[in-house]
Formats: structure tokens, sequence, C-alpha cells
């Protein structure tokens, strides 16, 4: 990351351009903006640029430029951004691709995206492969190309890897409120999250969104994170990669589960980044954080004059946290006085067609939903085409949604189910009056999670900083069972009273010392349930020397350990090492199903109770926990102190420490406990 700081780059008073017909097209867009600072052209044959003197080189300039942009070609860029760092410039975009990207090397070998960041030293460089920003605060713009965006007064910033993907965001006709859209590239020195700290300073900026396909930094995203919180603008993202296939070990079930794409969420939500899943759901998510910031709670209303509509949003909420809140006792009586008897008074509330067109009426029926305590409400309203409808009644529609809003002082919203119903001049009209346009039902569902999940976030304690530790220099080792039994002991994890055998007949003799029945395992074996080397409830010395004669051809000595008693759920607790988060812990529903259920989550360390009782409560395991279908209830208590144990050993021997697998961890009967039946330790010796 630069040194300097970032503010005359993105907020320059001065921008010096440089090369052909992309220079030029910078100047054109800062001229359709209303740019109202210096613009220098450098080239080495041209006398002016649309009116302006050309300059031959950074040394004729007339001062040191706020800004620039560096559209030549890849060798050239690095001549001119040493030059310009020489100069005391404020920063420089860099337009040319045919960096990192593409491999490139300079003739003498050295990597040409290392020699760019050298010749920029502390002074602040975007990209290179892209296109720069657009600062639509000021009319400032660094952008060779054509942009949906108009001068602003505030609104929000969406940053982005991908030019492309930037145009088009520009390009939204929704109502979003656009003052930042910027692209970083290779983010060969200033990553997206630098970019983001800057921006967020920015007074007249709300919220933030990120289009995310490759974290640059942790350090700097926990930076982001932290400024967003001390300043309340809340961040969101969408972090392509989903396809990306999961990690494979050879060893253990964990790496299995912690895919890339699942540690990337555990990351964003540890930080309390908002997630978004798509590119209409950010959209629709900004506009909401933009009018009203994080939600105080899941709890939302929604009315409709259709019960098709009703239903249409009730379903699209399956599956999501937003809870549509019976209706208050106190609410009934102005609904029911206000929309007759013919109307089920529920939420969603299907209010019909009894007050259409009556703004005073509608206005009434408005505030007493609104008047229900709900962190966000909503109104389905598709709009009729102006160009072949009269839609004199929906506006009157939209004006009652404003008085109530208005009057009861409640966050809402209207949703139109089809986004080109929702035309631009309308949702510009409501964002001015502090009401939310949404267009489509489920995105305005996403958008409400988002921003009540940030709002919980932010009601938590910060988190701790992510855990930084290197994995040190050696040779692999993977501990027996009996060891990483041992070592986890040591830190209070209960694990079964057990001893080593070297033959059957001494591991007969082990299992009347500790008592029957017992568990006999093969030693060696990383996967011992699919290589036949596990045997469980042995009642007597005969059934040990059987099962251990059995097991001779896969295993090369013997573990027994006295048998637990039938669990209530099975789970796996495990750490595994992400290439860019370092260790994370995974917990989710263990045994032989672990992979088939698929039901796990990722926890960053260092970690808290209360962190691993929200995990364990987002598995579908939980509900065995819970008692499911009149069996007893598990030991919650002790799972969570069981996994917190695991962690506080992943955290100790973070520097040794490859992967750990404790599966299944046994939760017992409430107040019984729990028990690390199967164990894994792979570590550097």
């Amino acid at each position: 990351m630069p040194t300097h700081s970032l503010d005359r780059l993105i907020r320059p008073k001065s921008i010096a351009v440089f090369g052909g017909k992309e220079a030029r097209r910078v100047i054109e867009q800062c001229d359709r903006m209303g740019f109202a600072g210096e613009i220098w052209p450098v080239h080495p044959k041209l006398e002016e640029v649309l009116g302006r003197r050309c300059y031959r080189s950074v040394a004729d300039l007339p001062a040191a430029p706020d800004a620039a942009f560096v559209g030549v070609n890849r060798t050239l860029t690095i001549d001119i951004v040493q030059e310009l760092a020489a100069r005391g410039a404020g920063g420089a975009v860099c337009y040319a691709s045919g960096f990192r990207e593409a491999v490139a090397e300079l003739a003498d070998g050295s990597d040409l995206q290392e020699a760019l960041v050298s010749a920029a030293g502390d002074m602040p460089i975007i990209g290179p492969n892209c296109y720069g920003l657009i600062n639509a605060l000021d009319g400032a713009l660094l952008w060779p190309d054509q942009h949906g965006m108009q001068r602003a007064e505030g609104g929000v910033a969406i940053l982005t890897q991908s030019s492309n993907i930037a145009i088009n965001l520009s390009m939204q006709t929704r109502g979003l409120p656009l003052a930042y859209l910027m692209t970083a590239g290779n983010q060969a020195q200033t990553g997206l999250s630098d970019l983001a700290c800057a921006v967020l300073e920015d007074p007249r900026v709300t919220a933030v969104g990120l289009h995310i396909e490759g974290f640059d930094s942790l350090a700097a995203l926990q930076r982001l994170a932290a400024r967003a919180r001390e300043l309340r603008k809340p961040v969101v993202a969408l972090k392509v990669g989903k396809s990306e296939a999961a990690q494979k070990a050879t060893v253990s079930h964990t790496a299995s589960l912690a895919g890339s794409n699942a540690v990337s969420i555990a990351i964003l939500d540890r930080l309390g980044i908002g997630r978004v899943e798509t590119l209409p759901e950010m959209i629709e998510t900004l506009k909401l954080l933009h009018t009203h910031g994080p939600l105080k709670s899941f709890d939302i209303s929604s009315m409709s004059c259709s019960g098709g509509e009703a239903s249409l949003i009730s379903d699209a909420a399956v599956g999501r946290r937003v809870n549509f809140r019976t209706l208050l006792p106190e609410q009934l009586p102005p609904l029911r006085e206000t929309l007759g008897a013919m109307v089920t008074l529920s939420n969603p509330l299907d209010y019909h067609t009894f007050v259409w067109g009556d703004l005073v009426r509608q206005t009434e029926a408005f505030s007493a939903m609104f008047a229900g305590g709900y962190a966000l409400n909503l109104l389905i309203l598709d709009f009729p085409r102006a160009d072949r409808c009269n839609g004199a009644d929906w506006v009157t529609t939209m004006d009652a949604v404003t008085a109530a809003a208005k009057a009861t002082g409640a966050a809402a919203g209207i949703v139109a189910t089809l986004g080109e119903n929702m035309p631009e001049q309308v949702a510009l009209r409501l964002l001015a009056a502090g009401v939310v346009p949404f267009c489509g039902i489920s995105e305005a569902l996403a958008a409400a999670e988002v921003a009540a999940t940030i709002g919980a976030a932010w009601e938590r304690a910060p988190p701790a900083p992510l855990l930084d530790a290197a994995l040190e220099a050696g040779e692999s080792t993977i501990l027996s069972e009996a060891s990483s039994k041992g070592e986890l002991a040591a830190f209070d994890i209960p694990v079964p009273l057990g001893r080593s055998a070297p033959t059957p007949e001494e591991a007969m003799r082990v299992a009347a010392d500790i008592g029957f029945p017992v568990a006999l395992k093969g030693t060696g074996v990383a996967h011992k349930t699919e290589a036949g080397a596990v045997r469980l409830n042995l009642r007597s010395g005969e059934d040990v020397m059987e099962a251990a004669v059995a097991m001779r051809g896969v295993a090369d000595g013997y573990l027994v350990e006295r048998m637990v008693e039938r669990p209530v759920a099975e789970f796996i607790v495990g750490a595994v090492r992400d290439p860019v988060a370092g260790l994370v812990l995974t917990i989710g529903a263990g045994g032989v199903l672990v992979e088939l259920l698929d039901d796990s989550a990722i926890l960053m360390l260092p970690t808290t109770k209360n962190d691993i009782l929200r995990a364990v409560s987002s598995l579908k395991a939980r509900k065995l926990i819970e008692g499911y279908r009149g069996a007893p209830k598990g030991d919650l208590k002790a799972l969570v102190e069981a996994i917190a144990a695991v962690a506080n050993y992943v955290v100790a021997n973070a520097s040794r420490l490859e992967e750990l697998d404790v599966n299944p961890l046994m939760v017992l009967p409430e107040g019984k406990g729990v028990v690390a039946a199967d164990a894994l330790v792979k570590r550097r010796r």
C-alpha cells in the first residue's frame, strides 16, 4: 500500500494526462462533468488538446499535479510514474495492461509490475490494467471511456477490480446515487480496501460497495471494517469465486469443508461487512444503506393491494433471516377502521383496493402499519408504463407512503416486483423523500437482511485482529491418534480413556485393564473407518483379539479406548490453513457423513464463545442438540467449551500447525459433556 495519503489522487484540483486518444477522452469526461480544476495534457508532438496547451514532459508541467492519468504503453508507463513521483505528484492511474496479469517481463528479467511499484515509491498508484476513477462529487474523472454517472452532492462509492463491471454499474437506472466509482485493476500497490478507506473519509459518502475478485490484503480489509464502524458508514461486498474448487487435503476431512468461498464468507461476517450475491442485490442494498443505514432488527412489514403479491414476498423470504413479525394489538383498531371488515389483518398485509386512490385513507392505513416498530416497512407497487397508461393513482399511493413515513419516522421502501416497473424518475423522487425505491422483491429482502446483519454486527464488540501466524519451516509430521489426543487433553479437551498396544495380545490385556466395552482402532491409518480399522462395542477379550487379528493387514498397531455412551449428535471440529486467511476453524456435522451432509461453518481465529455459539446455531445439526423429535437434548454448553478449547490449542500452536481434525466430537446428553472420539494433528516437527 502507498505510504502517502490518497486524498490528492481521488479529490484532485489539478490533473495531468499522458497519451493519445485515451488521454483526450479523460479531458472530455472532465469537461462534461464540469471539473473546475486545472487539466494539463502531456504529449511529445501535439501543441494543444481540446483548447489546452500541451506540455512535453513531467518536468515541463507548471506544478506537481494532484493526479495523473497515464495512458501510454507499459514500459513508458514506468518511466512516467517514476518522474511523477520525483516531482511530488499526488498519484497516478496506470491504464496500460500487460503487467502481472499477462506475466510480462522486462528484457533484464525483472518483473514489470515490481518495476512499476518500485518506480512509484511513496506515490500512490491505481492499477495497472484499469480505467481509473470517477469522482462525481467534484467532477474529477481519471476515466477514458463513456459512463452513466452525473454530478452528485452525496451518495455511495462502488469499487471493483473490473473496469467493464464498473461501466455496467455506472449505467444503472435504479436511482442509486453514485458518488465515486473506482477500479483497482491489478492492485499492484493500492488495493480496493485502501481505496475504500480513502473514500470513507469523504463526509459526502454514505456507504461503500465492493466487487471483490481476490482479497488484496486482510490487514487493509480489517482497517476498512474498523473505520467503517467508527464512521457508521456500512460496507457491503460481492465476493466472486463460489465455483472455485474447495481445498483438498490428503489426511483430514476438515480441509474439504473449508473451501475458499466459505472462508471468504467467514472473513466478511467476522468484520461486519455485508455480503451480497449479485450486482442487483448490491445496488438495492446500497440504496437502503444510503437512505436508512444498518437496520436495528430483522423485523419487517409488507403491504400490497394483492394477495398474490403478499404470497410472492412471503415465499421470497423463506430461507432468509427477515421476520414478518405479527402485528401489535394496538395496530389492529386503526387498520380495521381504515381498511374495513373485509381485509384480513396480517403481516404481510393485503390491504385490497378499498382505499385505492384515496390519499387520506391510504396515509392513515400506512401510518398504522409503520407504527408497529418494524426495522423496515415495505409496500409493493409496480408503476404502469408512462407511454400507455395513467399513473395518477400510483403517484397517490407513493405520496401516501412518503407522508406515512414522515409522520411516523419509520424506515420505508416501495418495492416494484419487476425492476423495469420502477421508473428512474420515480426512484429519484422517492430517494429524495427518504423512501427506498426497491427493484425486485428478492433484492429488497436481501437488502433488508444484509442491512440488519450489519446492524447486529455493529451491536457486538469489535472483533479482535485476525490471527496472523506464518507456518515455520520444517518437515511435516502426522501425530498418532494417541499423541494427538494427548496434546488436546492438555488443553482441557475431553478424550476417552485409552492406551496404545503393539500386538493383538497386548490389546486384549489393555482392554481388560480399561474395562469393557471398548473400541479398537488400528494405528497408522488416516481414514480408519473407510479402511475397516475401527471396531466398536467390543465386550470381551476374545472380541478384541478377533478384531485386532482382522485389521492386522492395514494397521501397524492398536489403540484401545473405553466406549463412549451413545451420543446425541456428532460434530467435526478442525483447523486448516487457507492460502489467504491462514489458520481457520471449521465446525460442522461430523462422523462418517461429514462431506455428505455438507453442514459446516467457518470461524476465524481468535474466536469467542459467543461466536462459537452463533456458528453452532447456524448449523442444521443444532436440531439434534435441541432434542430432535423427542430425543434428549445435547450438552450445548460443553460443546461450545470444547470448541473454544480446540481454538485455544490452534492459536497456541499456530506457527507449527498445518491441520487438525477432531471427528467425531461426540455430544452427550445434557449435563454429560462431550468426548473427542477421534483426532488427528499434522504439524511441523
